[in-house]
């Protein structure tokens, strides 16, 4: 076989967008080409992909007399950073026969480390909920990135730990035996989908609760009703009078996420990369340093990225505004 086809995915924005990688070898002197609008890190990750597969038990790219070419479709799409090295990776090895399965019900993303190991990635959940409304079955994703790609219902979600163990689970024709890779990479011989991620609701920890304010009657009624309604509020006084405690105080009384606002929120934190460890089950409290530039209030820069009004989403953003500042 010398062409295979594999999908990827990658955000634009806060909008997943399903890639296909293509590859395509040819008899002829060593050359690797990457096509589709790549930028630097998906470009490096030639080299990437090489040493994952020859450390994973393969013989490397580098090491055959042919040409090779991947494709990342659609064209015109700009791709970026280091989560196409996965499927980069498995539609080389799916062109070259030495691995057989048939890939269309799968999404595969992920970042190979030079020894075969899957690292994580941003931007995982709403991939994942990309794959699913594209009809895919299952999505292999970093061991890492599991929990949060298992909030998805109805899609099969493997966590992997190393190229190997994708190979070993998907391959009909069975990978060659090597024990010493296997054991270097703790291959498994079959992977176990992750059960759908249970919800832990906890409270809003806020430095002032809202009963413990006492007095400004007329401005804690204002703050209910924009809380239940989700209505924006604005306060103003002179200093001391108590605003920044209440505005503060307000995410206390906040009626708790849905199961799509919670799909909604953690996906909008997964692509900024600040989802660390627990997801986010409560409503986010941002509150910007009064000097923050209009990117990151707005959101954008090079890499566009969600910025703290787009953090905010389904929650508080608490804008303090300095009249020598405005």
């Amino acid at each position: 076989m010398q062409y295979a086809k594999v999908y990827g995915a990658q955000t634009s924005l806060l909008t997943p967008h399903l890639v296909t990688i293509e590859t395509d070898l040819s008899r002829g002197l060593h050359a690797f080409t990457l096509v589709g609008l790549p930028d630097k890190a998906v470009e490096e990750s030639r080299d990437r992909v090489a040493a994952a597969i020859k450390h994973s038990g393969f013989d490397s790219p580098k090491s055959r007399n042919q040409k090779i070419v991947i494709s990342l479709a659609p064209a015109d799409l700009k791709k970026e950073g280091p989560l196409f090295d996965l499927p980069i990776a498995i539609s080389y090895l799916l062109a070259s026969d030495d691995v057989r399965f048939d890939p269309e019900p799968y999404l595969f993303v992920g970042e190979l480390s030079l020894d075969g190991h899957v690292r994580p990635v941003r931007g995982v959940l709403p991939l994942v909920a990309g794959a699913k409304a594209q009809g895919k079955r299952a999505v292999f994703v970093p061991k890492e990135n599991e929990k949060e790609a298992a909030l998805v219902p109805d899609i099969a979600v493997y966590g992997v730990e190393t190229l190997r163990e994708i190979l070993e689970h998907l391959d009909t024709k069975k990978v060659k035996a090597d024990e010493q890779v296997k054991q270097n990479l703790k291959s498994k011989t079959q992977l176990i989908p992750a059960l759908q991620t249970k919800l832990e609701t906890h409270e809003i920890e806020t430095q002032f609760a809202f009963e413990d304010i006492r007095g400004q009657e007329s401005a804690k009624r204002a703050a209910i009703i924009a809380a239940a309604g989700g209505h924006n509020l604005g306060l103003s006084g002179p200093p001391g009078t108590g605003k920044t405690m209440l505005a503060r105080a307000l995410a206390s009384i906040l009626p708790p996420l849905t199961f799509d606002e919670v799909l909604e929120v953690n996906g909008i934190h997964s692509v900024a990369g600040s989802l660390r460890g627990e997801l986010l089950t409560t409503p986010p409290v941002r509150s910007p340093h009064h000097t923050s530039s209009y990117v990151s209030i707005v959101g954008g820069g090079a890499t566009p990225k969600p910025g703290e009004a787009t953090l905010a989403h389904r929650g508080v953003l608490f804008l303090k505004v300095y009249p020598q500042y405005v």
